[in-house]
């Protein structure tokens, strides 16, 4: 209940920006942008992870309200998840990608002219979409001998099938970067962060839950074009 209070005040104080005094005329921009992703998850209990290398894509909209401040929204296709570590001596490997719908709504912070230096962060609410796991034979089959041997046992809960994942997450993003300001539109290019508050598990006791936190981390580089159509 605390992660999703922070979730609704961080939307509540990007929404406050259109009850501001329009101080000089508004700026409208549509864009399109993508780039690469590093990802992994925060489990509680631990599992070893490596990074799991993606890509993000998408639309934007970015609306400038006030002098240095503004507005954006996207909807990007991002691809993001997890690869387990195993140790050197055994011949296991496992991946899974999970796709999903992301949708940030940001505050927009942004100082200088022609070069800008922006301040982008906000909400953010994921819809998963559609996935792909890939689990060598070895630990296949060291996971099915395990279960056999102790069916009660919380074995190989993080490769339950999606229909046992929370369709909708959500979480804080943000970054910095720089704009370029040119003759035919803006070049933003941006680093950027995303920090699941909600989890892919469910973490209720009631449903005798493993994990008590199953959290989806993100890094992101990203370049975006815009034209202004306002």
């Amino acid at each position: 209940m605390k992660r999703f209070s922070l979730f609704l005040i961080c939307a509540s104080l990007g929404g406050m920006l259109f009850a501001q005094k329009q101080t000089f005329p508004t700026e409208l921009y549509i864009g399109a942008g993508a780039g690469a992703v590093a990802a992994n998850m925060s489990f509680v209990p631990a599992i070893p992870q490596t990074l799991l290398y993606s890509y993000q894509g998408g639309v934007a909209v970015k609306y400038v309200t006030e002098k240095h401040l503004g507005l954006i929204t996207e909807v990007n296709l991002t691809r993001k998840g997890w690869c387990e570590e195993f140790d050197a001596e055994e011949d296991f490997a496992y991946e899974r990608t999970l796709t999903y719908i992301d949708v940030p709504f940001m505050t927009h912070v942004y100082f200088g002219d022609k070069t800008r230096f922006v301040f982008n962060a906000g909400p953010q609410i994921n819809i998963l979409i559609g996935e792909n796991a890939r689990m060598n034979q070895a630990l296949s089959d060291d996971v099915e001998a395990r279960k056999a041997a102790a069916p009660d046992a919380p074995i190989g809960v993080q490769y339950a099938p999606m229909s046992e994942m929370k369709r909708v997450d959500y979480g804080l993003t943000g970054g910095m970067g720089v704009e370029l300001r040119t003759a035919i539109g803006l070049f933003d290019l941006e680093g950027r962060y995303y920090f699941g508050l909600g989890d892919i598990f469910t973490s209720r006791r009631s449903d005798n839950a493993y994990f008590t936190r199953s959290a989806h981390r993100v890094i992101m580089a990203k370049l975006t074009y815009y034209i202004q159509v306002k």
